[in-house]
């Protein structure tokens, strides 16, 4: 496949950087929808709004096509887009407009359908509580495919390293001299009380605040499990290291008592999200979701 547009539509998902208020890259997975104009459409529900909080602030982010898993693609080329985003302080609670992404959504996540019935609609109904991101790209880059070469273990065990340990490859995300955000994919090792990792010579990556991504989902976008350090990245000669600070994990575990204290937080940030701007609960228009859930019905 050599035609760009092909090769990111082909993923399913990718590696989403926004800048947190200290300069830290803050990595998540996300489906973005490719628009006709070029620039790429991200959501994100008022139960994880940080996401569009960051671009209000400052709007430099970037975007890692790295994990092909569900593509249909073996070993295909990765794609770095780095540019702007801009995220109104609007919620967006009609899919009117917004059939694309919705559609777009259910056919890669078809585990999302359960989400417009009872008793999700009451549950998570912040899940259709959108906050819209539109990104313009300003430089994009095409990299090759990533191989995951072994890591060497000295048995160390910095702050998240059991978990790092459990995935092949982290996604980096670090900052240029401007401090706008870099992502590449790469091995952390664990090193003492960081992580040794390769940064490829010639990239515009500066020692700085840094971020270091862990996450999987299948090939319907279900079983996902996210792991996010945050640190600092230091280097010594070709030596890259980063040192993390803090752990974070949205969904430590899939069982009832981790769904439930993740259905607490997402609503307990919904509410806070609505009061500091005085605002009603919105009704969710259900029979319209339904209908793109489930056009065949």
């Amino acid at each position: 496949m050599t035609d760009l547009d092909d090769l990111i539509a082909a993923y399913r998902t990718c590696e989403f950087a926004t800048l947190a208020r200290d300069g830290t890259p803050i990595l998540w997975p996300t489906v973005p929808l490719r628009q006709p104009d070029g620039t790429f459409l991200i959501t994100t529900s008022l139960g994880f709004p940080q996401k569009a909080i960051n671009v209000r602030r400052d709007p430099r982010v970037a975007l890692l096509f790295s994990d092909p898993t569900g593509s249909g693609l073996e070993r295909p080329d990765q794609v770095l887009v780095r540019g702007t985003a801009t995220c109104p302080d609007e919620i967006v609670v009609d899919p009117a407009g917004l059939e694309p992404y919705w559609r777009l959504l259910y056919e890669r996540q078809p585990g999302s359908r359960a989400y417009v019935s009872w008793p999700a609609t009451w549950l998570m109904d912040w899940y259709h509580m959108r906050l819209l991101i539109t990104v313009t790209p300003e430089w994009v880059s095409r990299r090759p495919p990533f191989d995951a070469a072994p890591r060497p273990d000295s048995g160390a065990t910095p702050l998240g390293a059991q978990r790092i340990r459990a995935f092949p490859s982290a996604v980096l995300g670090a900052v240029d001299a401007a401090g706008a955000p870099v992502l590449m994919r790469t091995v952390p090792a664990p090193d003492g009380d960081g992580y040794a990792l390769h940064v490829p010579a010639g990239s515009d990556v500066v020692p700085g605040p840094a971020g270091l991504l862990v996450h999987r989902h299948d090939e319907a976008l279900s079983g996902s499990r996210s792991v996010l350090l945050r640190g600092t990245l230091s280097a010594s000669g070709d030596t890259w290291r980063l040192r993390p600070a803090t752990l974070i994990e949205p969904s430590p575990s899939d069982s009832p008592a981790g769904i439930v204290r993740l259905l607490r937080a997402t609503r307990r940030s919904t509410r806070a999200y609505l009061q500091r701007r005085r605002l009603p609960r919105p009704a969710i228009p259900w029979a319209a979701y339904r209908a793109l859930a489930n056009p065949e019905r």
